[in-house]
């Protein structure tokens, strides 16, 4: 499974907006790792942010 998945299942499982930090905290996941995935995510368009550094799957 590769990070992005990992981030996005993070996201789906907790059903709200989560920053960055809150999503290598409960995926286990290194945050610099976070960082790169999500920036791949939001230019696929698969992450939204509903308000400033939060994230939610689109």
């Amino acid at each position: 499974m590769e990070i992005t998945d990992k981030v996005l299942e993070v996201l789906r499982a907790q059903g709200e907006p989560l920053n960055a930090g809150k999503i290598a905290e409960l995926g286990g996941l290194d945050r610099k790792e976070v960082d790169k995935a999500m920036t791949r995510l939001k230019k696929e368009g698969r992450i939204v942010s509903p308000k400033r550094c939060y994230w939610t799957p689109a």
